[in-house]
């Protein structure tokens, strides 16, 4: 699909639908001056006769009188309350219906779509928005192909040529990288082991050849001590990987790392699940999805920072070899932790992967994870939950995720809760007791960052959705180049 920028009303004869989004106060100035009068006063009628409130998800469709195509009004809700999670829920919702239509050509006017308020919308967002739009899971039927040629955005305001290519080059890349982490989520756990995983990130140094990637097999795990990491696999006929992606351009600076959990497929090990919705334990590698979307964006973007990826995968299974309630491992760290549940396995793959990136010295560190379900009961599925040791880094997290509409909710690491993982047979235990599930499983992870900046990222509520729009998010991607980028 192809992407324009103008500031010419002559472009709106060109297009087979224009589309403008209008706010709940139902104002035009926006688009007074571009579509003729006759068109105004019919958008006017519609919106006074029939009812067109300006809500989210409201639309009308009505004939433009001047270029005998069709334009579209969008709601776009209350103006004081729109920002970057309006406007990708918005456009999304419109560009998806366009999109099951035979509509090949749209024009968008993005005058009022653009804002520069604390929470600023950029043109950036709304290329994004656009792309992530049309993202249909590639094993589907072919009838579900694009039929969307060009897109053209139209404001008042001048870009030059060259800025235009730059920001749509970032807006493709990150774009790429979030469809990359959904349509890795949505692969079925038959396809998607471990092994799948490693393919498909040696399949990027293919592309881009900065990255350098290192795969961590069962052997060299063994040798590095990886007994937490371990424990998790060997009950699966599939081996676990460590994956290890560089981006570094930069020499003699420390780089961010982020830790994606990657077990392809929960069970729960010997503590079995229960077996309604067991088939969305396949997005229990959501985490290392979206490690594996941002490292592709970075390197497409070929943004200037170091940046470290590395996954954490394997599958949980209740095999004849699997890990037993009441087991003791070492880690690499030397900690060593009593099992006590098997179902509390991401933050055993995660410790290792935390120990072992600390010989690169890292700036910040993030995990990312579909930990608990404890998180999703405490903030339901809007927010995902942050937790650190370093309340600078959390402030930039969340800075981010305001900006980009990703939202993050702090959660607290007191003593009170490190308590809860004494145990009288080994250093620590892998669960708390019953309550504030998802804050003992951060403190868990939390022994195992002394000395770094290090940051937690419970992404269990948010990584996919359920319902008619059941399918990954590929958050938190948006949240986390945007903290890149801005760190």
């Amino acid at each position: 699909m192809e992407y324009k920028y103008t500031n010419d009303k002559k472009s709106l004869a060109k297009h087979d639908v224009h589309i403008i989004g209008v706010f709940s106060d139902k104002k035009l100035n926006h688009v007074e001056s571009v579509i003729s009068r006759e068109s105004l006063v019919e958008i006017k009628r519609i919106i006074k006769t029939c009812n067109f409130t300006g809500k989210v998800g409201d639309h009308r469709t009505i004939d433009d009188f001047q270029t005998k195509k069709q334009i579209v009004l969008f709601g776009l809700g209350e103006k004081k309350k729109y920002g970057p999670l309006l406007i990708k829920k918005t456009l999304t919702q419109i560009i998806k219906k366009i999109i099951q239509t035979n509509i090949s050509s749209v024009l968008i006017s993005i005058d009022n779509l653009l804002s520069t308020d604390a929470n600023e919308v950029t043109l950036e967002m709304i290329i994004t928005s656009i792309e992530n739009s049309k993202y249909v899971y590639r094993y589907k039927d072919e009838k579900d192909q694009l039929k969307i040629k060009n897109i053209t955005l139209m404001s008042k305001k001048k870009i030059s040529t060259n800025d235009f290519k730059q920001i749509l080059k970032i807006s493709l890349a990150i774009s790429n990288g979030i469809s990359l982490a959904k349509e890795l989520g949505n692969t079925p756990p038959n396809v998607c082991t471990p092994t799948f995983l490693a393919n498909s990130i040696k399949k990027l140094k293919s592309k881009y050849r900065a990255l350098k990637i290192k795969v961590i097999d069962e052997p060299e795990m063994k040798r590095l001590g990886m007994g937490a990491f371990l424990s998790v696999s060997k009950g699966s006929k599939q081996p676990g990987k460590i994956v290890v992606i560089e981006h570094m351009p930069l020499k003699s600076k420390e780089p961010i790392v982020i830790v994606g959990k990657g077990i392809t497929f929960d069970t729960g090990g010997i503590s079995l699940k229960p077996s309604p919705n067991m088939d969305e334990m396949k997005y229990d590698m959501s985490g290392a999805g979206s490690v594996i979307g941002v490292m592709r964006a970075c390197a497409e973007m070929n943004l200037k920072k170091n940046v470290v990826g590395i996954i954490t995968s394997a599958e949980n299974m209740p095999g004849s070899q699997a890990s037993r309630p009441g087991d003791v491992v070492e880690t690499m760290s030397g900690i060593k932790v009593e099992i006590l549940n098997t179902d509390a396995e991401g933050r055993l793959v995660l410790c290792d992967a935390i120990t072992y990136a600390k010989k690169f010295k890292p700036k910040y560190l993030i995990d990312i994870a579909t930990l608990t379900g404890a998180c999703l009961v405490g903030l339901g599925k809007y927010p995902s939950g942050l937790f650190a040791n370093n309340q600078d880094l959390a402030n930039k997290i969340k800075a981010s995720g305001d900006k980009t509409g990703d939202r993050v909710w702090q959660l607290p690491l007191y003593d009170d809760y490190f308590d809860e993982l004494k145990t009288n047979f080994a250093d620590i235990q892998n669960i708390g007791g019953r309550y504030g599930g998802a804050i003992t499983a951060a403190a868990f992870l939390a022994k195992f960052t002394e000395d770094m900046k290090w940051a937690h990222l419970d992404v269990a509520g948010t990584a996919w959705e359920v319902g008619p729009n059941k399918g990954s998010t590929g958050r938190p991607v948006d949240l986390l180049i945007d903290f890149i980028r801005s760190n």
